[in-house]
């Protein structure tokens, strides 16, 4: 979005498209702070609450970078932006290419670190249930344990998948939920917003809900003496 309102001020070279740590996700957002701090626009990026990539917090960002973009382009998007294009020339080619090394990298070290059992001896491979095979050469062939890291690997990543697609689904509840509460001024509405919304985790946040409804019941309670004056 921001290179889009702004060509030519983000530094595409240094964004990693492809960042799945909290390292990577870190430099990155350095990357939007460096850009803020070039357009002197003074916003606080909350780099601790984003990198855990929980919905709200990152949500409430997106929806302040909307709002200023098109305060800068009167909210008309340019038709002839090409976001693939641009990430093409940003870092996802660099990253890409940095997974490549670093598979290839660990690949070698698991064979270098194989072909070294016979000369420092027997090293412990609990996930194996084979013995391995010795090549003719003396050494010992690791095909068996590359397979079983790579099938580790796999596993990994569809666990990751599914739990992408669990926060997503959740997430699409508690935005639903938002959507009502915004609509209405209810005081069950106006509690679950006050637990929505809080910035820490903490249990204020649950007793304040609890304070809005107990004064809302309050509220509607009565007066003995009140309602004998009324009659």
């Amino acid at each position: 979005m921001m290179d889009m309102t702004f060509p030519g001020v983000v530094p595409m070279h240094k964004v990693n498209f492809d960042a799945k740590t909290e390292y990577d996700f870190i430099q990155n957002y350095k990357v939007l702070q460096d850009v803020f701090s070039k357009l002197k626009i003074d916003k606080h990026i909350e780099v601790n609450k984003l990198v855990k990539a929980r919905p709200l917090d990152n949500l409430e960002l997106l929806q302040w970078l909307k709002r200023y973009c098109d305060s800068i382009n009167g909210g008309i998007m340019n038709e002839n932006y090409d976001p693939v294009e641009r990430r093409c020339k940003g870092g996802k080619d660099r990253s890409s290419r940095t997974t490549q090394k670093n598979s290839k990298s660990m690949q070698a070290n698991i064979m270098q670190n194989c072909g070294s059992d016979d000369r420092v001896g027997p090293r412990k491979t609990p996930d194996l249930k084979q013995e391995k095979v010795h090549s003719p050469n003396g050494g010992v062939d690791c095909t068996e344990e590359i397979q079983v890291l790579s099938q580790e690997i796999t596993d990994l990543k569809l666990s990751v998948d599914l739990l992408g697609k669990e926060r997503d689904f959740y997430f699409g509840k508690l935005r639903d939920v938002e959507i009502l509460c915004q609509a209405s001024s209810v005081p069950m509405a106006v509690a679950i917003k006050k637990i929505l919304y809080a910035a820490d985790e903490k249990e204020s946040a649950l007793s304040e809900a609890q304070q809005v409804l107990s004064e809302s019941l309050d509220s509607d309670v009565v007066d003995p003496e009140e309602e004998k004056s009324v009659d």
